[in-house]
């Protein structure tokens, strides 16, 4: 897994989890990182500062050094972890009783809802624009939550 901070045109500023720089990339390139504040998709990697790990100690810094104000810092909602498991759960459920259409997700999905094929459910990857597509013809979807795993 890799971590992004993004922004979006208007300076939202969030984070993104992605399988890998590739997988990041691609989902960039058809329009599905989008801000979760606005909805924009013109979206931007955010500096960042990499993450050192040290062999040896930091060095103390002296009381005199510490900035004059607190900063607000959060570890997480209590049921973050429930949420979590939760969603984990939906996502193994739908993989393993529904099909795998893979890109033709929109194509299948419009069947369906058209009463064209027998209702099923199904799952695969679609770009923005066939996401619009769906949601303007009616069909009802869903994302399929991808979640950071632990100890990556």
């Amino acid at each position: 897994m890799i971590h992004y901070s993004l922004q979006c045109e208007t300076n939202h500023k969030f984070d993104g989890w992605f399988a890998s720089a590739t997988a990041f990339d691609g989902q960039h390139a058809r329009g599905l990182v989008t801000c979760p504040v606005c909805g924009s998709s013109t979206v931007s990697k955010a500096l960042m500062a990499p993450a050192v790990s040290r062999s040896i100690p930091a060095p103390a810094i002296a009381k005199s050094a510490a900035p004059a104000t607190t900063a607000h810092v959060a570890s997480g909602h209590p049921t973050q972890a429930e949420l979590r498991d939760a969603l984990r759960a939906l996502r193994r459920k739908v993989m393993s009783e529904a099909d795998y259409v893979g890109d033709r997700f929109a194509e299948e999905a419009r069947k369906i809802h058209f009463e064209e094929e027998e209702p099923r459910g199904i799952y695969g990857e679609a770009t923005r624009d066939e996401v619009v597509g769906l949601l303007e013809d009616g069909v009802d979807i869903l994302p399929l939550p991808h979640l950071p795993e632990e100890h990556n």
